[in-house]
């Protein structure tokens, strides 16, 4: 006798829906968590984060362990983790560059790999160079909107004028293109290094809200979103010395700052420590006068460089610092330091509330010997991260960048 087929019961389709919209909400729920924690926090969460976790069940290559691309090192939060979700990005991320404006205006290519906007130049140089880019739109993850802010301020372009060049461009590319409203732009991301690139696409509400802005600046309590937006490092290059590391034996100085006082934070700490005798503060850069890279060579003496924020929350004396081998003291509330997904910013860097820069002294004094050989150590190994090159190198600052804007497009769905 044949059987009845089996059937479904009522209360067990209930029950899957009801789990299945339990996964739903839970998904909502991480984002809107991580969204309000401060990126400074060790991130305890990062190991079920399902972005890293699909990583590891790859099914292209379900035996790969990631441990052939990143060392067991201390600095990040996961090296397992990273290594497959890098390998991941490196096999299927596509970029789709729009064609659109005059290279020799404000468009497709860096106005210079020098200064300290070079992290624009390098990244607008690095796509053209790298694995990502593809002429094919339909193979594209992700869409780069190709216009330079600091080539527009090296012509002089005043930010008003700027604003409205923005807005014609990208106004342009919605209506020649259909990709942008697809997603209303979320699978869109812009590059600026320039403190001015930021307030330039304020004629855009919909691509401040929904698109991904890769900044110098991003500060979290004025519009910059943390888990949407990514933090780009103010890399000065070229580097006028070589990278220091493996030489505590010669830091014999405790803390060293040298600089313009242009923000609060820097007058206090001149203000209540340029006289102290274990501490080589000074309220003005080191002039040139006294010798040829002076403020450079004082890097390699001493233990910690105090970073604190100027007009913006970020400095390119961290990665001054990180190049030089000097344990950079991040003092500069509301920064999305760079690629905190992924390094442990507690393993090579001391971050200290501003409110604190009172107990300066005190905190620094209070890391042990090995503990400061601790830092040094995964200072060392942090310095690939902070270094651009052209072509790009493996886990260098470009493809740090292009993880991180990996792990943003997972989340956007059209």
């Amino acid at each position: 006798m044949v059987g009845k087929p089996p059937s479904i019961s009522l209360c067990s389709l209930r029950r899957t829906t009801l789990a299945a919209s339990g996964l739903i909400l839970l998904c909502f729920s991480f984002f809107s968590i991580s969204s309000l924690r401060s990126p400074l926090q060790t991130q305890n969460q990062y190991n079920s984060h399902p972005i890293f976790r699909n990583a590891l069940t790859d099914n292209l290559n379900p035996s790969f362990d990631g441990t052939d691309l990143v060392s067991s090192s201390s600095i990040y939060h996961s090296p397992k983790i990273f290594s497959a979700s890098y390998a991941e990005m490196e096999r299927r991320f596509k970029v789709y560059i729009y064609p659109d404006g005059d290279p020799k205006t404000y468009y497709q290519t860096p106005r210079k790999l020098t200064g300290k906007y070079a992290s624009e130049g390098y990244f607008f140089q690095n796509i053209r160079e790298s694995r990502f880019r593809t002429e094919d739109p339909d193979q594209a993850n992700l869409f780069f909107i190709p216009i330079s802010c600091h080539k527009m301020r090296g012509k002089g372009i005043s930010y008003e004028n700027m604003t409205v060049i923005v807005q014609e461009y990208v106004e342009g590319l919605i209506r020649k293109y259909p990709y942008w409203n697809r997603t209303l732009g979320a699978d869109h991301f812009l590059v600026t290094c320039h403190d001015v690139g930021v307030r330039a696409f304020e004629g855009l509400p919909s691509l401040i809200k929904n698109s991904i802005r890769v900044v110098c600046s991003p500060s979290y309590n004025v519009g910059y979103i943390p888990h949407k937006d990514v933090a780009l490092p103010q890399v000065l290059q070229p580097f006028p010395l070589p990278p220091g590391g493996n030489d505590v034996v010669n830091r014999t100085i405790l803390g060293f700052w040298a600089g313009h006082r242009n923000s609060k934070i820097r007058v206090i700490l001149a203000r209540v420590w340029e006289n102290d005798t274990e501490l080589a503060i000074s309220n003005n850069r080191i002039s040139r006068a006294i010798g040829e890279l002076v403020y450079q060579k004082q890097f390699y003496r001493c233990k910690f460089c105090i970073c604190p924020g100027g007009s913006q929350v970020n400095s390119a004396r961290i990665t001054d610092s990180i190049h030089y081998g000097c344990v950079p003291v991040i003092l500069s509330d509301y920064y999305d330091l760079p690629f905190n997904d992924i390094l442990d910013w507690k393993k090579f860097s001391l971050i200290v509330k501003e409110k604190d820069v009172y107990q300066l002294k005190t905190i620094l004094k209070s890391v042990t010997d090995d503990g400061f050989i601790a830092l040094h150590k995964g200072l060392v190994e942090a310095q690939k991260h902070f270094e651009w090159h052209s072509p790009p190198l493996p886990f260098d600052a470009f493809h740090m960048v292009m993880h991180e804007l990996w792990l943003r497009h997972h989340v956007i769905k059209y």
